[in-house]
C-alpha cells in the first residue's frame, strides 16, 4: 500500500506543480495585458485593486489544488463526506494539520505529502507575490523620476 500512496502523492504533486506553474503565467499574462489600462504605479487606490487581484488569483490557485486532493481522498473512500476530505485537504495543505480530523494508515502518506507540497506551492506564491510587489515599486518610482524630471524641464530656468 505505501508504494500505491507513493505514487498517488507523485502524481498530486505533479499535478498541482503544473496547476500552479500554468496559473501564474495566465496571472502574468493577465497583469502585462491589464497594466497598461490600471496603471497601478499611479495611485494608491490602483495598487491596491491590482495587488487584490493578484492575491485572490493566488487564492483561488491554492483552492483549486485543495479541492484537487479532496478529490483525491474522496474517490479513494478515505473520508466519510466531501465536506470532510475538503476540511482534511485545506488543513494538510497549509500545514495547518489540526488533527480532529485524520486518516487511515495506508493513506497517511498522502496526506504528509500533501502538507510538504501545501509548503511549497504556498511558498512559491509568497515569492510571486513578492516579486510583483517588487515590480511595482520599480515602476512607481520610475514613474515618480519621470515626472519629477519633467517637472524640472518646465521650470523657467
Amino acid at each position: 500500500m505505501l508504494v500505491t500512496s507513493l505514487i498517488i502523492s507523485t502524481v498530486m504533486v505533479f499535478i498541482t506543480v503544473i496547476i500552479h506553474l500554468a496559473g501564474l503565467s495566465a496571472l502574468m499574462a493577465v497583469m502585462r495585458v491589464r497594466a497598461d489600462h490600471i496603471r497601478p504605479y499611479e495611485s494608491f487606490l490602483r495598487q491596491a485593486v491590482f495587488l487584490a487581484g493578484v492575491v485572490i488569483g493566488l487564492f483561488a490557485l491554492h483552492t483549486l489544488e485543495i479541492w484537487a486532493y479532496a478529490i483525491v481522498y474522496s474517490v479513494l473512500g478515505e473520508f466519510a463526506s466531501f465536506e470532510e476530505a475538503l476540511y482534511f485537504s485545506t488543513s494538510a495543505f497549509t500545514t495547518v494539520g489540526f488533527g480532529d480530523v485524520i486518516q487511515a494508515q495506508p493513506w497517511r502518506m498522502v496526506g504528509a505529502i500533501e502538507s510538504a507540497n501545501g509548503f511549497l506551492l504556498i511558498g512559491w506564491s509568497t515569492a510571486f507575490l513578492l516579486s510583483v510587489i517588487t515590480r511595482l515599486r520599480s515602476a512607481e518610482f520610475d514613474w515618480l523620476d519621470r515626472r519629477a524630471k519633467n517637472r524640472d524641464e518646465d521650470l523657467p530656468g
